[in-house]
């Protein structure tokens, strides 16, 4: 791609935009908060930005998109930074546009269950603001207490409650958009329904910022469930654990959340969160079951529909939590394990994905290629929505198995994915880590089309450029 440079009068024309206080260049600013606007969760990539823009609203972001449309600057959207795919770094330089002054809840119109807010509002913010008057915004991902709302809608994130309420994509009803030529759109209605002409709301949703700058967001809401159970249940095989989610939901029970956690990953995240927690030495996986609701009594019934689903497998005792506090634990441990991968290593996090009763063939499959290929993974993840959340760890691998020895097991890992009926990311985006194996996934028909949509919002390719495909 034929980009422009940043130049001192492109600098003086951003300053005038947002105000010398909202702009940051490597001179300007204090070397690690810089450095920080160039990384997100993905592995240890670092990517500078030439120059950090912080603008206050849309109008602001529709000036400074417009001049990066006439000079051929690219742009690159940034919200927390949590992402885990590398689609917000900046790898051809160019702007940071960082959403973080856009952080307003606008209104929780109760009256119609619906929130509009601005991108930068942090998730547990929203849901925290609308809980008050007894309303749910149920996307929940692992970062909930640090991810923009903004990049939700980028990477169509989802989370523990998606098994039963959907992800991102499923609350969206509307998008305010500043387009790569500047000017400022609405995708769609503040409405249920809507059948005049293409979906561009559904369009934005997951296209990683590469067509466009969310600058608001209407939301659809719910009530908000009273009642939850939830319940810790030990498997001594990790196969088992798998087969018994498939048939959990064969049995007429859709919990609120299911998550599969492998003995490592459990036990990483509580040494790193200093909690005290002993496995016996027979269990190797666990499931993390909620059921939630209005009525107490029956959540109670589904909990004995799930126990006698639970019979048929060879488990350890299970815990049913029975306070606020030690479900909040439990949450916690499971909330934490990228944290604590994270911080026992680099890893690469493979965002696998099949359908469900498909998950046992795709655990197995997982440590069939590890053993072939000599890699460590730690295994965690949605399992309710099968999406197996498989962390390579890198330890003592030399960069050169690191950066290329792995690419074959990975498109190996992919292709069974594909084969099981499923696809390369759940929930993370292809962003820059993934875009090498997307022709895994998606045939080149549909590529076309998908680079024939870039080519029509994003003539000069300034958007985010170099993800996806």
């Amino acid at each position: 791609m034929d980009f422009q440079r940043l130049t001192p009068e492109l600098i003086t024309a951003f300053e005038q935009i947002v105000g010398s206080e909202y702009i940051l260049t490597p001179q300007l600013a204090e070397a690690d908060a810089y450095a920080s606007y160039g990384r997100d969760h993905t592995e240890d990539l670092h990517f500078a930005p030439e120059v950090v823009l912080r603008p206050a609203n849309a109008e602001e972001i529709s000036q400074i998109v417009r001049l990066c449309h006439e000079h051929r600057l690219p742009i690159t959207a940034r919200g927390a930074g949590t992402g885990l795919s590398g689609g917000a770094l900046p790898i051809h330089n160019g702007v940071v546009l960082s959403t973080d002054r856009l952080n307003r809840i606008l209104k929780i119109d109760e009256r119609n269950l619906q929130a509009i807010v601005e991108p930068g509002v942090i998730n547990q913010v929203l849901q925290d603001a609308v809980r008050e008057v007894g309303l749910f915004y149920p996307p929940d991902p692992a970062s909930k207490g640090s991810c923009f709302l903004g990049g939700n809608l980028s990477q169509s994130s989802g989370g523990p409650k998606a098994v039963k309420y959907g992800t991102t994509k499923d609350y969206v009803l509307n998008i305010q958009v500043v387009l790569p030529t500047g000017e400022i759109i609405w995708t769609g209605a503040n409405t249920l329904k809507n059948a005049t002409g293409y979906n561009l709301t559904q369009l934005m949703i997951g296209s990683e910022g590469t067509l466009g700058i969310i600058t608001c967001i209407v939301f659809r809401l719910l009530p908000f469930p009273q009642q939850n159970i939830l319940m810790l249940v030990p498997f001594r095989q990790e196969e088992q654990a798998a087969e018994a989610v498939s048939e959990t939901f064969r049995a007429g029970i859709v919990p609120s959340g299911m998550e599969f956690m492998e003995r490592e990953a459990i036990e990483w995240s509580a040494r790193y969160l200093n909690i005290d927690i002993s496995l016996p030495e027979d269990i190797r996986a666990h499931l993390l079951i909620e059921l939630d609701g209005q009525d107490l009594d029956q959540l109670y019934k589904e909990a004995e529909q799930v126990y006698a689903v639970l019979e048929k497998y060879d488990v350890g005792d299970i815990l049913l939590a029975d306070t606020a506090a030690q479900k909040d634990e439990l949450w916690k441990i499971r909330r934490n394990i990228g944290n604590a991968v994270r911080y026992n290593s680099v890893y690469k996090e493979e965002d696998t994905v099949v359908p469900r009763a498909e998950l046992p063939t795709l655990l197995k499959g997982v440590k069939e290629i590890g053993g072939r290929y000599g890699f460590k993974s730690v295994c965690y993840g949605h399992a309710g929505d099968g999406n197996l959340h498989v962390n390579i760890i890198r330890g003592d691998l030399t960069d050169e198995q690191w950066n290329v020895g792995l690419q074959d097991p990975i498109s190996e890992l992919f292709r069974l994915c594909v084969k099981l009926g499923g696809t390369i990311s759940g929930e993370h985006g292809i962003g820059l880590v993934q875009k090498r194996y997307i022709g895994i996934a998606l045939p080149d028909v549909n590529l076309n089309l998908m680079r024939g949509i870039k080519q029509v919002f994003d003539p000069h390719g300034i958007m985010n450029p170099g993800k996806i495909f």
